[in-house]
């Protein structure tokens, strides 16, 4: 079995690491490398330690109030109130119960989610290529990574052409470093090793053959990174719970306070008076907040991803409701993604085959990094290439824009690029036309133009080709690609999608607006948004935005519908720019040059065909690169918030009203007018219905626009109709009290029932901003709540009522809260109408009722 190594790897030669690790330039046999797995763990970050169902259950108890709850009550079964201890313990452990399981299955389906798009890499195993998951890479193995590569193991460069690492997630260098073979000192900075590659980093061009020495936490991202800040910037939606979990503590602790100092000094029993406030704390609080969010998210994930939307950060789902912009290059998006090779041309625009030979040359011959351009020219033709032999390559990247391979053909050697035309033109001095070179001058300059704008104007997108003779030697470098000899270009043409108009459509009905970003020029991209029909309302380039200062690009930015000729971080500046005008901004995007706006973006997209490092900083992977299944996903994300905020509007502003008027109830009355243990029983039945609001249908209107997170409105919604809840609460007891004369026993049975059948009620009623009966829930929300009614009102006349506290209710009594809660309905659909129609704005005030 392979000794751990315990060497400056990067301060020895590549041979003499191989024979330390017990490796080789073929790589690790299967067997071997199954052996090494077991022995070293999956490569990630931190050991995987899967929540087991134990912990999983004792973390439901880490809520200091249940904590304080369940002391409390240790001390009433020690004074000899063993019973009512023994029944209130097993309310709170049967709620726990309730919460675990939803949570516990949530996060199974959550896993199994995020497995369909685990990171892959590239190694050798017995010597062929082959694709693994990342977390299966051990020490030993020889990984081969390309241009947009995520790196995910520390190793040492076997070999490598025209390497750039962004290592800046852990030395903060702003620029890429340059990585190639060799060995560099024993006591160099992770800067001053050139020779070796880190987990977290990314492939910026270049390729390479590497050795893996490091995985997991033995990396240097491993060891640091419980130090580093990795939790993800914070959502809207987390924000938002966060502030109304504050504002929760508050109500909670004043109320809690208040209510026991009140029992103390009516001389009630001290631990009696502690177990009631305690159960008011507890019954305020949206306990099944957290497994609420985690079953709402996960269902809504699991139908995303039925729609072909794989949800890689869950959180993130809550802002895919809020979204409003949605930014997204043009090719596979907008348009078909296939791109065909309408022809090869000269310098003068006459069909060349001599260009296309070069450009299929180039095509067929590189190795940095698999593309549908160098695809669509291999496929539309073959060309004999048998007398061909590669002598060197200069890798893409997205600085220079464009790509050199070196051959060697009829003893001559070869350098032939390809590229954006700006690129070309930049390192030409020469021309060939008919056979013959010259000089470039401006007369040609200005004839290459004409045929630009003329070909970009059609939809065309253009390919320059040069190429130039070189001598024969080792290594090519960037600075070789000067003085070339302009061939001529490649025509290209990607048509726009059938359906895109009506998808486009589709969004800005939902209040989704579409921006275009690209780096193609501007004729191109604006000959595609008239192509599929949207409307453009201003084009800024890249040269112009460098001309614009923060502060006039927020001026400018929401006028323009068009961003052409940017570079990646153009494309990040515009994201931020969008956001800084209070947007909710998604970006999609498949490329390394769409990582900086990736990572700015509230909403970030990618494909699953993508990049690695695209890939994994996306929070949603669509497995087709289509706005249609963006939409669907878009529906999906809003009903998922709004359930969610159904639960917490809905159960909060019940629990507040009820909560309000036992704390006045205890001020008037000669008892408490609920025994601890029938607060937690109410709160634990008014938990099985609200458990299934997940799957509840949302109405239409409330999906057909952006939903954003307002801690005021719930706020005035919890208060509001809190205390109209409270009314019919006080009503409630005037009748019992005078009316009835109820006495303890009676009163306190009859108030559960009504309490729990007011949650339940209101829960039907709070659902929708409709009328009640003209939204129809989800069948087993109605159900259960119908069953828990059932089982509420049956309670009073079971054989063990009087574990409970509660007494038989009398026809007569139970018609009178029937008709109060008939009372209380009409009311709440009332309050409910004025409600809205005082927050609604101009265009919701238009839902029909």
């Amino acid at each position: 079995m392979q000794e751990k190594v315990r060497i400056n790897y990067w301060s020895v030669t590549p041979e003499e690491m191989l024979e330390a690790v017990h490796s080789n330039v073929n790589g690790l046999a299967a067997e071997e490398a199954a052996v090494r797995l077991k022995q070293h763990g999956q490569n990630t970050l931190r050991k995987q330690k899967k929540d087991t169902q134990l912990r999983a259950f004792l973390s439901q108890f880490k809520n200091p109030i249940i904590l304080i709850l369940i002391v409390a009550t240790g001390i009433s079964a020690a004074t000899g109130e063993w019973i009512d201890a023994m029944i209130i313990l097993a309310i709170v452990l049967a709620s726990a119960t309730l919460s675990f399981y939803q949570e516990y299955t949530a996060g199974n389906v959550i896993a199994e989610l995020r497995a369909k798009v685990q990171a892959k890499s590239v190694v050798l195993r017995d010597g062929k290529p082959i694709e693994i998951a990342s977390k299966e890479v051990v020490p030993g193995d020889i990984i081969k990574l390309s241009t947009g590569s995520l790196i995910v193991a520390d190793g040492l460069i076997l070999d490598s052409s025209n390497l750039f690492v962004n290592q800046s997630i852990l030395t903060g260098e702003s620029q890429p470093s340059e990585k190639k073979p060799g060995k560099v000192g024993e006591d160099a900075s992770l800067e001053e090793r050139t020779n070796c590659v880190y987990t977290g980093t990314s492939v910026q061009s270049g390729n390479a053959t590497v050795l893996v020495v490091e995985t997991g936490a033995n990396t240097e991202f491993g060891q640091i990174a419980d130090k580093l800040s990795l939790r993800p910037p914070e959502t809207e939606f987390e924000r938002g719970v966060r502030r109304f979990g504050y504002l929760l503590t508050e109500i909670m602790l004043v109320l809690t306070l208040v209510v026991f100092a009140i029992n103390v000094i009516m001389n009630r029993p001290a631990i009696e008076a502690l177990l009631f406030s305690v159960a008011l704390a507890v019954g305020i609080t949206p306990q099944l907040l957290p497994a609420i969010i985690s079953i709402t998210l996960s269902k809504g994930s699991r139908i995303m991803a039925k729609e072909g939307v794989i949800v890689r950060r869950l959180t993130a789902i809550e802002n895919f409701g809020s979204m409003d912009i949605l930014c997204t290059d043009k090719t596979g998006t907008l348009t078909e993604g296939a791109i065909r090779l309408d022809g090869a041309a000269d310098v003068s625009g006459q069909p060349s085959d001599e260009v296309f030979r070069l450009a299929y040359l180039n095509a067929r011959l590189q190795t940095g990094m698999v593309n549908t351009l160098d695809e669509a020219i291999s496929a539309s033709k073959d060309v004999d290439i048998s007398a061909v032999k590669k002598q060197g390559e200069i890798p893409f990247d997205f600085n220079r824009e464009r790509l050199s391979v070196i051959v060697q053909e009829d003893g001559k050697c070869m350098m032939i690029v390809k590229g954006a035309l700006n690129s070309i033109l930049a390192i030409c001095t020469r021309v060939e036309i008919a056979g013959a070179e010259s000089a470039m001058d401006e007369e040609i300059r200005s004839g290459i133009q004409q045929h630009y704008e003329e070909w970009s104007s059609q939809g065309i997108r253009i390919i320059a080709v040069a190429q130039k003779m070189v001598p024969m030697q080792g290594k090519y470098a960037v600075e070789d690609e000067k003085e070339m000899v302009l061939m001529g270009f490649l025509l290209l043409f990607d048509h726009p999608k059938a359906d895109v108009s009506q998808t486009i459509l589709d969004l800005a009905r939902k209040g989704v607006s579409l921006r275009i970003i690209t780096g193609d020029n501007k004729l191109i991209a604006l000959h595609t948004a008239e192509a599929v029909g949207l409307k453009v309302t201003g084009v800024l380039t890249g040269s112009e935005l460098m001309k614009l200062s923060d502060e006039a690009l927020w001026a400018k930015i929401e006028a323009n519908t068009v961003f052409a000729e940017v570079d990646p971080n153009q494309k990040e500046r515009i994201i931020l720019a969008l956001k800084k005008k209070n947007h909710v901004v998604g970006y999609m995007g498949d490329g390394i040059n769409d990582v900086p706006a990736l990572h700015a973006a509230d909403v970030s997209l990618s494909v699953d065909n993508a990049v690695d490092v695209a890939k994994e900083s996306a929070d949603f992977v669509l497995m087709e690169k289509n706005l249609e299944v963006l939409s669907r996903g878009i529906v999906m994300g809003r009903t998922t918030f709004a359930n969610t905020l159904k639960y917490i509007q809905v159960t909060t502003s019940a629990n507040f009203g009820n909560m309000f008027s036992m704390a006045g109830a205890s001020l008037f009355l000669p008892f408490l007018p609920l025994l601890p243990k029938q607060i937690l029983l109410i709160n634990f039945l008014s938990d099985f219905p609200a458990i299934t609001i997940a799957n509840d249908s949302v109405d239409k209107e409330t999906v057909e626009k952006p939903l954003r997170w307002d801690i005021h409105f719930i706020r005035d919604f919890m208060f509001v109709f809190g205390l109209v809840s409270s009314v019919f609460d006080y009503l409630t007891f005037a009748l019992l009290f005078i009316g009835f004369d109820a006495k303890h026993g009676l009163f306190q049975s009859s108030w559960f029932t009504f309490s729990v059948l007011t949650e339940l009620l209101v829960l039907l009623v709070m659902r929708t901003q409709k009328r009640f009966y003209r939204s129809k829930p989800a069948p087993i929300l109605l159900y259960s709540s119908i069953l828990v009614g059932i089982i509420t009102m049956l309670i009073p006349y079971l054989p063990f009522r009087q574990y409970l506290g509660m007494e038989p209710i009398k026809p007569m009594l139970l018609l009178s809260l029937f008709l109060i809660l008939g009372l209380y309905v009409i009311v709440t659909e009332i309050a409910k109408y004025y409600f809205y129609k005082a927050k609604a704005q101009p265009e919701t005030k238009k839902v029909r009722r």
